[in-house]
């Protein structure tokens, strides 16, 4: 198992700023820019650079990728599919706010897909998968260890991810990413609670999750992954409340 940095250095989360000049609201982004835009919103919003309810700035934003506000409304619907953020009839929109028993119903149901998913992927998994996986564990611990959550958070999902589609299962998978995305914005805050060094704990278990996976130890990963949601779940709460 790697050892972790005894160092905790303060976290310098980079902001991003996808090269996109779009002129005019008739101008559809091609497939290409469009998923750059969504990338970097989606990145902005997770990060923590909205406050939890707050309107979506939509000039502020326009401003901020360099383009129009028809591509930006196409990118905030992609968003509210995936429940991060809420569509107000003519009102814009906010950030999606969860109050603190959609929070518990929600890791509660992550946890056990999550579960379900590491006990499947034991059964179905190549080493080539597993040698994956422990790639981008890899570089996420670099990431952790330079204090970089940008970079450690996308590794982090990625794992998460690469686990469900190493199940196998394609309902799983599903329903998986339609929870998936109204979360995303907790888990990534969880990370810095102030209270308890959760990052750290975090990178700890997935120590245990690479370790489980290796030796194929289904029911072993499936308890560590529903331990490892239900931790991140009281992370993000103690961090509501403080």
């Amino acid at each position: 198992m790697t050892s972790m940095s005894p160092d905790l250095q303060d976290i310098d989360v980079p902001a991003l700023t996808p090269a996109m000049a779009l002129a005019g609201d008739t101008v559809r982004p091609s497939g290409s820019l469009h998923d750059e835009l969504l990338v970097g919103l989606r990145d902005y919003i997770v990060e923590g650079h909205l406050a939890d309810g707050a309107r979506i700035p939509e000039r502020q934003l326009c401003e901020r990728f360099g383009i129009s506000r028809t591509p930006l409304r196409e990118a905030l619907k992609v968003l509210a599919a995936e429940g991060l953020i809420e569509l107000l009839p003519n009102r814009g929109a906010r950030v999606r706010q969860l109050d603190a028993e959609e929070l518990r119903e929600l890791f509660d149901v992550m946890g056990g897909l999550e579960a379900l998913a590491g006990r499947l992927a034991c059964e179905h998994i190549s080493d080539a998968e597993v040698a994956e996986i422990e790639r981008v564990h890899h570089d996420m611990y670099r990431f952790y260890l330079r204090r970089e959550m940008h970079g450690y958070f996308q590794c982090n999902q990625a794992i998460h991810r690469m686990i469900v589609e190493a199940a196998g299962n394609a309902a799983l998978s599903a329903t998986y990413a339609s929870f998936a995305g109204r979360i995303r914005r907790v888990r990534y805050s969880a990370n810095l609670a102030k209270e308890r060094d959760r990052w750290g704990e975090a990178m700890r278990e997935h120590e245990l999750i690479l370790d489980a996976l290796r030796r194929r130890a289904g029911s072993e990963l499936s308890d560590i992954l529903f331990l490892h949601l239900r931790n991140k779940r009281r992370a993000a709460q103690a961090e509501t409340l403080a």
